[in-house]
């Protein structure tokens, strides 16, 4: 199969989760005998935080001018499928290019849609969404499954399904720790203001309350004013090369889900596997649906309060490593890289009908 993608950016991971997911999907749709061709625009912020030139097992196009893609169009839409991708900074004009022009199936892939249904339901309209709706695309795929679902349904989309988040074990591993991480809890994710009240409840509190622990947090866009605490060590943007020897430096680690995204529920982040991935336990803020993905106090910890989180900290080696290794097994066996893989061509070659989709709200 070949495979055109107009997305936001594989090229940079600097201050978007779309690039660590996309370059363990299209390695693992190579190993597995398919061809992807990655479409994005060479946009400043990204060009200054370039960490990959060349797409492993796979073709990156960079274009500053749409005619750029237009000159090439032939050759990208000359495709089993052609996606576009939420956050997609010409993804309207991708999709009147695929609807005049693309003989393959036409995919549409919201890795953002609880921020999305959020969006349209408080301004009508978001600039990656055509205004017609999700009609004009023979498949819509949702990073987040749940009701969100039977939303993306309503605005049009014929046939839909969860494609959800995953890991490339090859690169996110358990390794040696790196003196530098060192810490008793850490927190990777870069800076959002809907995100900071869980923050603060979860990792500030804790950390004002634990002095003599060690707290690590990890990503970019934060403020002065953030509620530093002396016993917090900040490392601004990490690349997702050093995420294994971040999440390994540290007894336990800390998830805390976007605000929309723990809202609407079943919408695990790419952080959450790879912590798994390598081997680290987990402290996971609650929202719907996570039991899907890992069962709680057999392979993930929920904290709710600071007390939940210092709880967490109290629990033995023993205890913390037996939790990391029942979510590592999970993560191999159903949330890696090649798993999804398997999943897109599956659904791309055969478009499963809405009533057989998995993670409705009532399966799940």
């Amino acid at each position: 199969m070949k495979l055109t993608i107009f997305g936001l950016t594989v090229s940079s991971s600097w201050g978007n989760g779309h690039a660590t997911l996309w370059r363990g999907l299209i390695r693992a749709l190579h190993a597995q005998g398919h061809e992807v061709v990655f479409v994005e625009r060479d946009v400043p912020w990204y060009a200054e935080h370039r960490d990959l030139h060349d797409l492993p097992g796979g073709r990156l196009l960079l274009y500053r001018d749409w005619q750029d893609v237009l000159d090439q169009r032939d050759q990208l839409l000359d495709a089993d499928a052609v996606m576009v991708t939420s956050y997609c900074p010409d993804a309207i004009a991708a999709t009147q290019l695929i609807e005049a022009v693309a003989g393959g199936t036409r995919v549409f892939y919201d890795l953002d849609t609880p921020v999305t249904l959020a969006a349209l339901a408080a301004q009508g309209s978001v600039d990656y969404y055509p205004s017609e709706g999700l009609g004009g695309f023979d498949l819509v795929l949702s990073y987040t499954g749940g009701p969100a679902l039977d939303q993306l349904t309503a605005l049009g989309a014929r046939q839909v399904a969860p494609l959800y988040g995953h890991v490339d074990p090859d690169a996110h591993r358990p390794v040696a720790p790196v003196d530098v991480y060192r810490g008793d809890l850490s927190y990777l994710g870069t800076y959002a203001a809907d995100r900071q009240p869980t923050l603060d409840r979860l990792f500030l509190q804790p950390a004002a309350r634990a002095p003599d622990r060690r707290f690590v947090l990890g990503g970019s866009s934060y403020p002065a004013d953030f509620g530093w605490q002396p016993n917090i060590w900040y490392m601004n943007h990490v690349a997702p090369p050093d995420h294994p020897g971040f999440f390994c430096s540290s007894r336990l680690t800390l998830n805390v889900t976007r605000a929309d995204m723990a809202a609407m529920g079943w919408c695990p982040s790419g952080r959450l596997f790879e912590a798994a991935a390598c081997g680290v336990p987990i402290v996971s803020d609650e929202w719907p649906g996570l039991d899907s993905f890992f069962a709680p106090e057999e392979e993930i910890l929920i904290a709710r309060t600071a007390e939940d989180t210092l709880a967490a900290l109290e629990r033995s080696d023993e205890e913390l490593s037996r939790i990391a290794r029942h979510a590592r097994e999970r993560v191999l066996a159903e949330h890696s890289s090649a798993s999804r893989a398997r999943d897109l061509v599956r659904l791309i070659e055969k478009p499963v009908s809405r009533a057989s989709t998995p993670m409705t709200a009532a399966a799940a």
